[in-house]
C-alpha cells in the first residue's frame, strides 16, 4: 500500500515538473513567434541567426531544467519514502503488534486486578464466616448459660460482674446492688479472698458449701486466663445440691432405722435365751419366753426380707413376670385372707365392682402383695366396729382399687413423708402393731415397676382413703 503512496508522489512529481517544462517551451515558442514576426518586417538576416542562437540556447537550458528537475523530483520521492513513507510503514506493520501487545498489557493488568479482587472477596468471606462462627459459638455459649441449671458468675481482676445467669441470680436471691465479689459473697458470709483465688488457686479452697433458704448450695470457684496465659478472672459455678444432701441424709437415717431395727429383736431375743440359759422356768414361763423369741425372729425376718425386696426393685432385679388377671377377683381373694383379723376388730368391710373392668396386665403377685399392704394398714388403723368399703372400677385406660376407711387417719404434714423408707406417723404404735416401716415404700415400687400409682388422702381423726391406678393396657 504504502509503495503506491510512493508511485503516486513520484508520478504527481513528474506531472507538475511536465506541465512546468511546457508550458516553458509554449513561453519559448511565444517569444519565437514574436522574434519571427520582427524578421518578416525586417528581414534581417543577423537578426536571423541571432534568433538561432536563442532557441538554441534555450533548448539547452531546458533541457538542463528537465534534468535538473528528474533529478530533484527522484530525491524528494526517496527523502519523502525515507523520511515519511519508510517509519509510517513501521508503524503500520508495528500496530498490530502493539496493538496485541497493549491488549496483552491490559488483559494481564485486568487479571491481576481479577485476582486481586477474587483475594479480597475470599477474604471477606472467611472475615464473615468467622464472624458469623464467633457470633454462633457467642449466642451457643449464652443459651447454654441461660438455660443451665447451674449458676454461673464470671468476675474480672476488679472483682465487678462480667456476666451472671439467671440461676446465680434465683440462688443467692441477689439484687441489683450486688454487683462485685465481695459484696455478693460478704452477704453469704463466706470467708473468700479474689486476689488468694486467682494468684494462689492451689493453696487455696476454691469450694465452699453454704445453706441460702430451704436450699444446700456448693460453691465452686475456679480462676480463667486470656490468650496470653495470664490470669483475667474468678469464675464461680453454684450448684445446687439439696437433693443429694437430703438422699444422704435419708441414707443415714435409713442405716440407723435398719439398725434400730434390727437392734429391737435380737436384744429381746438375746435376752429372753439368756433368762432361759441362766435358771430353770416352769412350762408356763419357757413357752411364754418362746413365743416372744419366736415373735422377734418372725418381726426380724420379715424386716430383712423387705429390705431384700426392696433391694431387688432398687437394682431392677425383681421379677417381673406379668400376666392378665382380673383385678376384682384379686381384691376378694385378698379380703378373704384378711378375714379373720377383720372378724376379730369386728369390722364392717364391703367390696363393690364399679364397672366391667378389663384385664389388667401385671406382675399378679406384686400387685396382690400392694392390695394385702394396703387393706391390712386399713385393718390396722381402723378402730373395732369400723367401716372400710372396696371399690373396683375402671376408668379411660387403667382400672384402680380405692380404700376408704374411718380409722385414725394421717397428720397433713406427714403425708409427703409416708412413702419413706422406715417413715412411721407413730412410731411406737407401728412397731407394737408390728410392722417395720417399708410396706408403703414396696408398695409404691411395685406399682412404679408396673407403671402404676398409689395416691393417699386423709384427715387424722376422721379416715384415710387410697386410690390405685394400674393400666389395663
Amino acid at each position: 500500500m504504502l509503495k503506491n503512496v510512493q508511485f503516486k508522489i513520484i508520478l504527481l512529481f513528474s506531472i507538475l515538473g511536465i506541465c512546468l517544462i511546457l508550458g516553458m517551451g509554449m513561453l519559448s515558442i511565444w517569444n519565437m513567434k514574436e522574434v519571427m514576426l520582427e524578421v518578416a518586417t525586417l528581414q534581417d538576416k543577423l537578426q536571423v541567426i541571432e534568433i538561432g542562437n536563442q532557441m538554441r540556447n534555450t533548448g539547452i537550458v531546458t533541457m538542463i531544467f528537465v534534468t535538473l528537475y528528474g533529478v530533484a523530483a527522484i530525491m524528494i520521492s526517496l527523502f519523502m519514502s525515507q523520511s515519511i513513507l519508510n517509519p509510517l510503514s513501521k508503524m503500520i506493520k508495528a500496530a498490530p503488534k502493539m496493538v496485541e501487545g497493549e491488549e496483552k498489557k491490559q488483559g494481564k493488568k485486568k487479571k491481576e486486578v481479577d485476582e486481586i479482587t477474587n483475594a479480597f472477596d475470599r477474604m471477606t468471606n472467611e472475615v464473615q464466616e468467622n464472624l458469623n462462627e464467633v457470633q454462633r459459638q457467642k449466642k451457643q455459649i449464652e443459651t447454654i448459660l441461660l438455660h443451665m441449671t447451674d449458676g454461673i458468675i464470671a468476675f474480672n481482676m476488679e472483682g465487678e460482674i462480667t456476666h451472671i445467669n439467671p440461676a446465680a441470680t434465683e440462688m443467692l436471691h441477689l439484687t441489683q446492688s450486688d454487683n462485685s465479689f465481695d459484696k455478693i459473697f460478704e452477704k453469704l458470709h463466706i470467708d473468700i479472698n479474689l486476689e488468694k483465688t486467682i494468684y494462689l488457686e492451689d493453696w487455696t479452697s476454691s469450694e465452699q458449701r453454704i445453706h441460702v433458704g430451704d436450699k444446700y448450695l456448693n460453691i465452686l470457684f475456679a480462676s480463667f486466663k486470656d490468650e496470653k496465659d495470664r490470669p483475667s478472672g474468678v469464675m464461680a459455678v453454684i450448684q445446687d445440691i439439696t437433693e443429694h444432701v437430703k438422699l444422704d441424709n435419708m441414707r443415714k437415717e435409713f442405716v440407723a432405722d435398719v439398725s434400730h431395727e434390727l437392734k429391737t429383736p435380737i436384744t429381746s431375743i438375746m435376752g429372753y435365751a439368756d433368762t432361759l440359759l441362766e435358771g430353770e422356768y416352769d412350762k408356763e414361763t419357757q413357752e411364754r419366753f418362746l413365743n416372744v423369741i419366736a415373735g422377734e425372729a418372725r418381726r426380724m425376718a420379715k424386716l430383712v426380707s423387705d429390705l431384700l425386696t426392696l433391694s431387688r426393685y432398687d437394682n431392677n432385679k425383681a421379677k417381673q413376670e406379668k400376666e392378665k388377671f382380673d383385678l376384682g377377683n384379686l381384691v376378694k381373694r385378698c379380703q378373704e385372707k384378711l378375714q379373720l383379723e377383720i372378724n376379730r376388730k369386728n369390722h364392717h368391710v364391703e367390696c363393690f365392682v364399679t364397672a366391667n373392668v378389663p384385664p389388667v396386665y401385671a406382675n399378679k403377685d406384686g400387685i396382690e402383695r400392694v392390695v394385702l399392704n394396703i387393706l391390712t394398714n386399713s385393718i390396722k388403723y381402723t378402730p373395732e366396729g369400723g367401716i372400710i368399703k372396696i371399690y373396683v372400677g375402671f376408668v379411660y385406660n387403667d382400672a384402680y382399687i380405692k380404700v376408704i376407711d374411718n380409722g385414725i387417719g394421717i397428720p397433713e404434714e406427714d403425708l409427703n413423708r409416708i412413702f419413706e423408707r422406715f417413715y412411721r406417723v407413730d412410731k411406737a404404735r407401728t412397731r407394737e402393731m408390728g410392722g417395720s416401716g417399708l410396706g408403703l415404700s414396696i408398695a409404691k415400687e411395685i406399682l412404679n415397676q408396673n407403671h402404676g400409682s398409689i395416691d393417699i388422702k386423709s384427715e387424722k381423726g376422721k379416715g384415710t382413703e387410697v386410690v390405685v391406678r394400674i393400666p389395663t393396657k
